[in-house]
């Protein structure tokens, strides 16, 4: 419910004011302590429910018609709310380079959280070599992310058997204790919505220009639907055929002399919202 949380500080949906997180307010208007309400607006802001713009947090157009009252969504229960927040996080990668980096990079078929702790402090250093982490934060970083997706069994605390919000989702599971593996293949709970928009939205930042992109790179590239979604050949072939009906010829498969692409014809803004949109009927 952070998420909510954030939504419902908005003056008519559009701006929260910055200081609505750090006043001396914060801890009684959120109702959780100092410490979550930063957390509340780290996520909201990596999971796009807000950007920064000068002195306040603007709304985006997209979570105001998931989260307002009568939305979409308000109460953050839908599949799909959790799919587009993960592509936020493991796609988009704004705030998040453990959940982008988890998704895109790793590769080996199981592992542990200490297994990955070097490597991504390895990834960190080329991004920004003027910032030294800690062990101990990367080693943070990752438990966080990694139960986010694959919570606990048991704990001591209610948060511990809480769902959260990403664990619903099934991309990774605890194989053994400590160990983690990604689980491949279709998605049912993946509306072709969902995944239209995030392909659309790879598309837009990895090859604006380009009507055509190719089947190879809608599945392995960094950052695309293939990765991020942890979706198998055969699923995503599947998927990108059934887009022609689905967005009524905008998007088109095409197979010939073993060249597998997938067109586009020009979509707006409104198209793309759209596609969102029908992920939730």
């Amino acid at each position: 419910m952070w998420l909510k949380k954030a939504f419902d500080q908005a003056i008519d949906g559009e701006l929260i004011r910055k200081a609505t997180f750090a006043d001396e307010t914060a801890i009684a208007t959120f109702g959780v302590g100092r410490n979550m309400v930063a957390s509340i607006r780290h996520w909201a802001l990596a999971c796009g429910v807000m950007r920064e713009a000068d002195q306040e947090f603007r709304i985006s157009g997209l979570a105001r018609e998931i989260l307002q009252d009568g939305g979409l969504d308000p109460y953050a229960e839908h599949p799909t709310t959790a799919w587009l927040a993960h592509w936020q996080l493991a796609g988009r990668c704004y705030r998040s380079t453990t959940w982008y980096w988890l998704f895109n990079h790793v590769t080996a078929p199981t592992f542990t959280r200490q297994e990955l702790e070097e490597p991504l402090a390895r990834y960190a250093r080329e991004i920004d070599p003027k910032h030294r982490l800690s062990t101990s934060t990367i080693s943070r970083d990752l438990e966080t992310c990694l139960r986010s997706y694959a919570p606990r069994t048991g704990g001591g605390s209610p948060e511990d058997f809480a769902e959260p919000l990403l664990g619903e989702l099934g991309l990774l599971q605890e194989v053994h204790k400590g160990q983690y593996a990604f689980r491949r293949g279709p998605k049912a709970s993946l509306h072709d919505g969902a995944f239209a928009y995030a392909l659309i939205d790879f598309w837009n930042r990895m090859a604006e220009g380009h009507s055509s992109l190719a089947f190879e790179t809608v599945a392995y590239a960094e950052g695309s639907p293939g990765r991020v979604f942890k979706l198998d050949e055969e699923s995503i072939a599947q998927r990108l055929i059934s887009l022609a009906d689905f967005t009524s010829g905008k998007l088109a498969w095409t197979e010939s002399a073993g060249l597998r692409q997938v067109h586009r014809k020009p979509l707006s803004k409104e198209d793309h919202k759209e596609m969102v949109r029908r992920a939730y009927g």
